[in-house]
């Protein structure tokens, strides 16, 4: 009669179950302003229940002013308690999204999970936490853990040469994390915050979501073009220059000259993304930017694709007179990261367990790298040219002739081939509008085989005989 179903398996108690299923028919109308409710005796008697659950169910709906009791009176209905479903589906409850799946996967910025090395992680992290001093179970602020700290200053200098103090470096959620900082930090009224066209999506989201002006800079294919930031009244710069995103350029040392001048003359600084600089190919890893002007340059780099995303621990190096300003905003917004994967991470560099996985890592890559070379030129033949430095998890390809936009990717998809024009991450459209991205680090060799095949098939398929006569 009354529209309760009590879940007897369930983990929430029948007496929380009672007390849901009559506010939801109170907010909803359909037990209405002034409505008696049954007496605690008739309903535990409906519901098998004992009438002392029914009493309990009642007393929370009481406490929280949903009902009025009164002594010697029926429990009834308070008043203005309706709310009108403002949902346009009339509050029909939707099904969760089906995660997709595709026959040819080309996303970028995908490590391949399945390397990680979970058993080792396992038993530092169970190593760490039993060692853990019980102080940092509770709040220890925004710097970081100060042996994490250490042993990234350590794995910078043994890595790439770069010289950094521990107490210049803070920890943080991640690089996208570190950017929502970074924004508040430097941003100055009346001033652009520089960014290179094309960049990633999801970081120029997180700069145009602040409200903050943003302005474009082209990208060449030696990266950043300098020679436009003539004029520019800025408060910052946010550059890629050891692997630039998404085109894959190394910053040239006369651009990077050019840059940090540009900084000191308009007293603005340069936010330097150390994007996947650490899957290098050929040859020593580029050293950062920071090393030309530790004043002017603010770095960020971040361990989700080196480890695993999910691990969500990134890092800033900044200037020391950033510092207090710094530690202000990241009090205020999430005072911390959790000390306990900083403790296993810190273990993992100390031990140097974490160079071995990237040494081995990096040689994955390369190797996939290549497989996915070998399948374009088996595939379409001189049709194509490969853009950027042999580095990073993806391969910007060009195509002359050709033009890729969302309709391209949309149509691709659901062909169960998911790729990414490079115009997804412009600012001003149709400059690179014959590129796609190929992420390949997530991809066995034969799946990248097999992957450049359906693309082939599809792009004959959709493009007919232009297509065709490329070949």
């Amino acid at each position: 009669m009354w529209g309760i179903e009590l879940q007897r398996q369930s983990e929430v108690s029948l007496k929380r179950q009672i007390y849901q299923a009559l506010r939801e028919q109170i907010l909803h109308g359909r037990l209405k302003a002034g409505e008696t409710l049954p007496s605690t005796r008739d309903l535990a008697s409906e519901l098998n229940v004992s009438r002392n659950t029914v009493n309990e169910a009642y007393d929370m709906l009481i406490v929280e002013g949903f009902v009025i009791s009164r002594q010697g009176a029926p429990t009834r209905v308070a008043e203005g308690l309706r709310l009108p479903d403002d949902r346009p589906d009339g509050g029909a409850v939707k099904p969760e999204l089906v995660t997709r799946s595709f026959a040819a996967d080309f996303r970028t910025g995908q490590p391949d999970l399945r390397q990680f090395p979970r058993y080792l992680w396992q038993q530092i992290a169970g190593k760490t936490l039993q060692e853990l001093p019980a102080k940092l179970f509770g709040y220890t602020g925004p710097d970081g853990l100060p042996a994490l700290r250490e042993e990234i200053a350590a794995w910078l200098l043994r890595s790439k040469g770069l010289a950094v103090a521990p107490g210049d470096l803070f920890i943080t959620a991640g690089a996208t994390h570190a950017l929502h900082l970074v924004a508040d930090l430097l941003y100055r009224e009346g001033k652009e915050i520089l960014v290179e066209d094309p960049c990633n999506h999801g970081m120029l989201q997180t700069l145009v979501n602040k409200g903050y002006p943003i302005a474009p800079i082209p990208v060449d294919a030696h990266g950043l073009q300098t020679d436009c930031l003539h004029g520019k009244h800025a408060c910052a710069v946010y550059v890629t220059p050891s692997h630039q995103f998404p085109l894959g350029a190394i910053l040239p040392a006369g651009r990077r000259a050019a840059l940090i001048r540009f900084a000191r003359e308009t007293d603005s600084f340069i936010v330097e993304d150390d994007y996947d600089s650490e899957f290098r190919y050929y040859g020593d890893p580029v050293a950062p930017l920071y090393a030309l002007d530790p004043q002017r340059v603010i770095y960020v780099g971040t361990f989700s694709k080196v480890l695993f995303p999910a691990l969500r621990i990134g890092y800033v190096i900044l200037p020391g007179r950033l510092h207090k300003r710094w530690r202000y905003l990241r009090t205020h917004t999430d005072v911390q990261n959790p000390p306990f994967e900083q403790a296993a991470l810190a273990e993992l560099l100390r031990t140097r367990k974490f160079d071995r996985h990237l040494g081995k890592m990096r040689k994955l890559y390369g190797e996939r790298r290549q497989a996915l070379l070998t399948a374009l030129k088996a595939c379409f033949g001189d049709t194509w040219r490969s853009w950027g430095d042999a580095a990073g998890l993806h391969l910007a390809v060009a195509f002359p002739g050709m033009s890729f936009d969302d309709a391209f990717a949309k149509k691709a998809m659901d062909s169960k081939i998911r790729i990414t024009p490079v115009e997804y991450h412009t600012i001003r459209k149709g400059q690179h509008a014959d590129k796609l991205l190929f992420g390949y680090g997530h991809l066995e060799p034969e799946e990248i085989a097999r992957g450049v095949g359906l693309l082939h098939d599809f792009l004959q398929a959709e493009y007919g005989g232009f297509w065709s006569g490329r070949e």
